[in-house]
């Protein structure tokens, strides 16, 4: 029971690298700085539109020219159940997904019913109707993924 509860303390780190592949509004690859092969990183508090998902590609595009080939830090927080690492990436001293949910790319998550970090970034974002925002129904991925199922 300890080490299930001490488990996503072993996988906390913070490391320096660069992005090497963005394959979705919330999932980026970063080749570590110290060497190695990159390591899958999913975005803490944040879910962006999936792939083929109304604004799925802009918030794609969006991360693609905000990170892809730069310099990051990464701080790792855990695991996720698809092995990928859970971490918010600073880009120039800036919380990438805060500038993702502040422009409108990604929803800020819900934790047990609570607004996450970034709910008063995505208010803002909704009132300025910014990125998806601009769109009528936008759909939170959660949602789509129950009634539409995963992208192919």
């Amino acid at each position: 029971m300890l080490l299930l509860a001490l488990a996503p303390a072993l996988h906390a780190a913070t490391f320096r690298g660069t992005v090497t592949h963005v394959t979705d509004g919330d999932t980026v690859w970063v080749r570590p700085a110290s060497g190695g092969a990159p390591v899958e990183i999913r975005l803490l508090d944040l879910d962006a539109p999936e792939g083929c998902q109304s604004h799925g590609p802009e918030a794609k595009q969006a991360l693609r020219e905000r990170v892809l080939h730069q310099k990051v830090r990464v701080r790792s927080r855990g695991i996720d159940d698809y092995q990928r690492q859970l971490a918010r990436i600073d880009h120039r001293g800036q919380d990438v997904g805060a500038w993702m949910v502040r422009q409108g790319h990604a929803w800020s998550m819900v934790f047990r019913g609570r607004p996450g970090p970034y709910a008063a970034l995505e208010a803002k974002a909704r009132q300025e109707r910014q990125g998806l925002w601009s769109l009528p129904g936008a759909l939170d991925p959660r949602s789509f993924r129950k009634r539409f199922g995963r992208c192919q």
